[in-house]
């Protein structure tokens, strides 16, 4: 008597799909082997894809067979057992050398003849045809998602995959953490791993509760997803999906990354105007607590301001400076950056002028944007078409892709910020005027800290202690003159405007009529004369 083996498989071990599948099969096998009094020595199962070689359960079957367990197999359906050339293969080569006698489908027929084997490869054939129709049908239908501009795999973080609709949307609970990610870094006060622990804070951790690695929150970082674009098979494509954040905060973001390949540096600052004056060597000016004690006991701490001393080639000799007289000398120097109330109003009121001046440059810019966006979009056409055309090969026309979808993606934001980015000069500029105006208030106060960031916003870095007297001096960056090695925080432009604006002041005063003064006020705007300020 034949004895049989059972054997049931489904493509997933996902419990989720093909729910039935198994218990259907067996079901209907064990029915099938009552009905026609088949004898079934053992039942196998396996939850295994049969695209590919190498299942252990259906190994382990023909091994069986081979050591004479059994003489054949009851199945559903000979693409159960095997929808590769290796597998269909070694079940034939069985049957042409008597281990296997039988096969029993019930959806098939089979005889170890001639005729049965053909019909048997034929059914082998079609499997293999039908898995490898499916692959080819799958790769299809994902390009075309890609062109519709959906991304075709799991939704990165901050957004989610919407099994409605088959697109990607937003996720309310972690999109805001995101945007404050890219803000964060992009201030430059952020490191990868402080970003990581930031993201823990927020609840955005490994499956182990740990923070991410370095590497996974860099990716976050670089991820073109978030601004409109994403990544597929080493291509860039337009996404339909809602950006998180502007393409100007990622490329910012991007700046950032390339500048700093170290840890930001936060030191703490533990005297109020520490950070703010140079020496005249080029060194940072620091400060320290003395402590004097008097004959009779009592004990009086004063704080001194003097150089850093960092230089290991330049000697300086400047002296130290108390606090209170360093806060003297530094708000007489503020104070004469005051100007009259009346320049005040005068300035505001051109500035109110030059920004309609601006607005109307503006629409003629947003005019040529557009024009740009109509050029683009043609000259896609006309690569894509070389590109069919084979005039250019793969490479050269990735590349031109990717550069003509970055100029799309940074013409359509400035479309989109088109009314903010009429103001971006008006507010920093009306700020100025605000801070020239609260001078007097902050100088005359006893808030250091208050003094020190009016002089940051004004000066930047560019103020040194020479002689014990606060002077405006443009500050370089010049390694190879052996000067300090800290960047400008403020440009040079503001540094001429601010370094001058005191003698143009009290120059223009002494006309009769402050707005016929060609230093002040040129008749283009309000910035002094060959100098911008925008």
């Amino acid at each position: 008597m034949e004895k049989l083996i059972l054997y049931a498989r489904k493509s997933t071990d996902t419990e989720d799909k093909q729910v039935l599948s198994i218990e259907a099969q067996l079901n209907e096998l064990r029915k099938f082997a009552r009905d026609n009094n088949l004898v079934v020595v053992d039942e196998m199962v396996e939850k295994r894809t049969a695209k590919m070689p190498g299942r252990p359960v259906f190994n382990s079957l023909l091994t069986r067979i081979k050591n004479g367990e059994a003489t054949g197999i009851l199945a559903w359906h000979p693409d159960r057992l095997a929808r590769n050339s290796v597998d269909g293969g070694e079940i034939v080569y069985l049957v042409d050398t008597g281990a296997i006698s039988r096969l029993v489908f019930p959806t098939f027929w089979f005889e170890p003849t001639p005729q049965g084997k053909f019909m048997l490869n034929m059914a082998f054939g079609q499997s293999k045809y039908y898995v490898d129709s499916l692959s080819e049908n799958t790769k299809r239908g994902l390009r075309e998602k890609v062109r519709r501009g959906i991304f075709p795999g799991l939704a990165p973080l901050g957004y989610l995959n919407d099994p409605r609709s088959k697109e990607i949307v937003v996720d309310k609970q972690f999109a805001p953490i995101i945007k404050q990610v890219f803000e964060s870094y992009a201030s430059g006060r952020y490191t990868l791993r402080e970003i990581s622990l930031l993201l823990k804070e927020k609840g955005i951790m490994t499956r182990g509760e740990k923070p991410y690695c370095l590497d996974r929150v860099k990716f976050i970082l670089t991820n073109p997803f978030y601004y409109g674009l994403f990544r597929y098979s080493g291509e860039i494509y337009e996404g339909n999906h809602t950006p998180i954040i502007e393409k100007s905060l990622f490329d910012k973001v991007q700046r950032v990354l390339v500048e700093r390949g170290h840890q930001y540096r936060n030191e703490v600052i533990k005297h109020d105007l520490c950070g703010l004056f140079h020496c005249s060597c080029g060194m940072m000016i620091t400060a320290e607590n003395k402590t004097k004690v008097q004959k009779n006991g009592n004990r009086h701490s004063y704080t001194y301001y003097r150089c850093s001393r960092k230089s290991k080639t330049i000697k300086c000799k400047e002296p130290a400076l108390r606090e209170e007289l360093l806060d003297k000398r530094l708000s007489d120097f503020l104070l004469d950056f005051a100007p009259p109330q009346a320049v005040s109003d005068f300035l505001l009121a051109k500035l109110e002028q030059d920004a309609e001046t601006e607005r109307t440059n503006y629409n003629t810019e947003r005019s040529e944007a557009e024009q740009k966006l109509r050029d683009i979009s043609v000259k896609q056409k006309i690569l894509f078409d070389s590109y069919l055309e084979q005039d250019i090969d793969r490479e050269t026309f990735l590349n031109k892709k990717t550069e003509l979808l970055d100029e799309k993606k940074s013409l359509a934001e400035f479309l989109n910020n088109f009314e903010a980015s009429q103001k971006s000069w008006v507010e920093p500029m009306r700020n100025w005027l605000k801070s020239l105006g609260s001078i007097c208030k902050i100088a005359k106060s006893s808030d250091l800290l208050a003094k020190k960031q009016l002089a940051l916003d004004l000066f930047g870095l560019n103020l040194f202690l020479i002689n014990q007297t606060p002077i405006l001096k443009e500050y370089h960056n010049d390694k190879r003159a052996g000067e300090n090695r800290l960047a400008t925080p403020k440009p040079r432009a503001y540094f001429r405007l601010y370094s001058e604006f005191r003698s143009v002041i009290k120059n223009a005063l002494t006309r009769e009529d402050f707005s016929k003064s060609p230093d002040v006020v040129p008749e283009t705007g309000v910035e002094p004369a060959r100098h911008c300020c925008h």
